[in-house]
């Protein structure tokens, strides 16, 4: 049995090159690897010694020779494949270990690995005859089952085989992506192309599967872009129930909102409460406690099975208040004391208790159905306050300018048709997913009822007409922001006008579907 060996990741290498020669594996190198052998003092040939032909072009050919790739081609089912190797003196490959130049760490024209590639897919063609290993963390397996039967077993070559073909699928992705970018010497590309190439390649690796999908008769996973981190994989599980396919979608909701008001809020906590992606209460708060206490507020009916989102440390007075509160499926913070979990554990044994980093910006959005796909950058809050224009007579006080704030950052992460009321830094009203936005601020206007008064609202996208916005001032609300472009604009700020309320007008909408 002959296996090549030729890896970027020198982990694990030696002891897997020490194994396999224990079990009477010959064993042949290249470049870098085989310097690895020879300083470990692990007996091995190198390539030059088997091609007959040195390393030219700076290392650039090496591997790309007859007596390597017919040697790890060839189909040892076809008598004249067997006659060719005889005829070339070429003895077969039965193994191959290759993983390729990290392209993504520091993208060039020199980290585009050739000969690794060829090796690897050449490998996993062949895979009735020949393993293929992609990974560090396949050596383990392959090495004890050579150590037990002598052999890779054909369900073992063709696991290998589709993982090798993944390897170089996302390799040449990150390639794409690279040369879209403008690569070594192409241009910026257009703001379009830039942001939607001309095709897309996604490179995805299951990470985790999930409890169930969006319902229980459905099998889900999470899936994270190959060779990247995301904040989820940093997530810890302290207690509770495995997660399902809403509890990622709705954490991730809620996690990312709270983030968004603490940005630039002037106060000492903010909590998020998420139902099926839509907060029932955010709030702003002296502590988290008090942020807690007026998130709840807003609508304790709802906040039952739902996501809490604190940002920042939960202690254990203030997991005491939370489990006196409704059951919540999820709750997620920066971290928890020890004896917090358990006070929470002690009330709540099925609540997911998970501690999380800040998470990274989002990037592209992906919703497919079928064999279409629909594809644009993430939706930002792009627009700061301070470039807001007010079109009224009446001007912003600097509490209205916390509430409008916030009633805007919530309202762009809900649900379309949209209208939030908030309050003294609190969302206390949000009529979320109608298909008039009259209906939404009327749901918005109940949920707040007296906390209407004096209270700011958000709307996600213009006012077509005044009702919508009469709707609320007739229940209080003095201030308003809304993105304008309506040809009504003028109607609906005479509007406000006559009310005597603020308007500001932000010219960014944020419809979510």
């Amino acid at each position: 049995m002959r296996a090549l060996l030729s890896v970027w990741d020198k982990t694990g290498l030696v002891e897997l090159a020490t194994g396999l020669a224990a079990h009477g594996v010959e064993l042949v190198a290249s470049g870098g690897t085989a310097s690895a052998l020879r300083d470990a003092g692990v007996a091995h040939l190198d390539v030059a010694e088997v091609t007959g032909f040195p390393e030219m072009l700076g290392g650039r050919v090496k591997t790309l020779h007859p007596r390597i790739h017919g040697g790890i081609l060839a189909d040892r089912t076809k008598p004249d494949h067997l006659a060719a190797l005889v005829e070339h003196d070429i003895t077969p490959i039965d193994l191959v270990v290759c993983n390729l130049y990290p392209f993504s760490s520091d993208p060039s024209i020199e980290l585009i690995d050739i000969g690794g590639p060829a090796m690897v897919r050449a490998a996993a063609k062949n895979h009735q005859h020949v393993g293929v290993v992609t990974s560090p963390t396949q050596y383990a397996g392959v090495l004890e089952e050579i150590a037990t039967s002598g052999t890779l077993s054909d369900a073992t070559r063709h696991a290998l085989a589709r993982a090798a073909f993944a390897h170089t699928a996302a390799y040449d992705a990150q390639i794409v992506r690279w040369l879209d970018s403008g690569g070594a010497i192409g241009p910026a590309p257009e703001r379009v192309d830039a942001v939607v190439p001309p095709t897309l390649h996604l490179s995805l690796e299951r990470a985790e599967i999930v409890r169930y999908g969006e319902n229980p008769h459905q099998i889900g996973a999470r899936y994270r872009a190959m060779g990247t981190t995301p904040w989820w994989d940093a997530v810890a599980q302290h207690a509770g129930s495995a997660l399902s396919y809403l509890n990622l979608f709705d954490a991730d909701a809620a996690w990312r909102l709270v983030h968004e008001l603490q940005g630039d809020a002037p106060a000492s906590g903010a909590v998020a409460i998420i139902k099926h992606a839509n907060a029932s209460g955010a709030a702003l708060g002296s502590s988290l406690a008090d942020a807690f206490a007026k998130a709840l507020a807003a609508d304790p009916q709802s906040a039952f099975g739902g996501i809490i989102a604190v940002g920042g440390r939960i202690d254990d007075e203030l997991a005491g208040i939370i489990a006196a509160g409704p059951q919540a499926d999820v709750i997620i913070a920066s971290s928890f004391e020890p004896q917090a979990i358990a006070t929470l554990v002690a009330r709540r044994k099925a609540t997911r208790l998970l501690s999380a980093p800040a998470p990274e910006p989002l990037g592209l959005s992906v919703r497919t159905f079928g064999d279409t796909a629909l594809v644009q950058n993430a939706d930002e809050l792009l627009v700061p306050v301070e470039q807001w224009r007010c079109v009224t007579r009446a001007q912003p006080t600097a509490q209205q300018l916390v509430d409008l704030m916030v009633a805007w950052r919530v309202c762009a992460r809900t649900t379309s048709n949209a209208i939030v009321i908030a309050r003294d830094g609190v969302a206390v009203g949000i009529g979320a997913g109608q298909q008039s936005r009259v209906v939404a601020a009327g749901i918005a206007t109940t949920k707040a009822g007296a906390s209407a008064q004096g209270g700011a609202a958000a709307s996600d996208a213009f006012f077509p007409f005044a009702d919508g916005l009469e709707s609320l001032t007739s229940c209080g609300v003095t201030a308003v922001v809304q993105p304008g472009g309506s040809v009504r604009d003028q109607e609906v700020i005479d509007a406000a006008d006559a009310a005597g309320i603020v308007m500001m007008l932000t010219g960014e909408r944020h419809f979510r579907h």
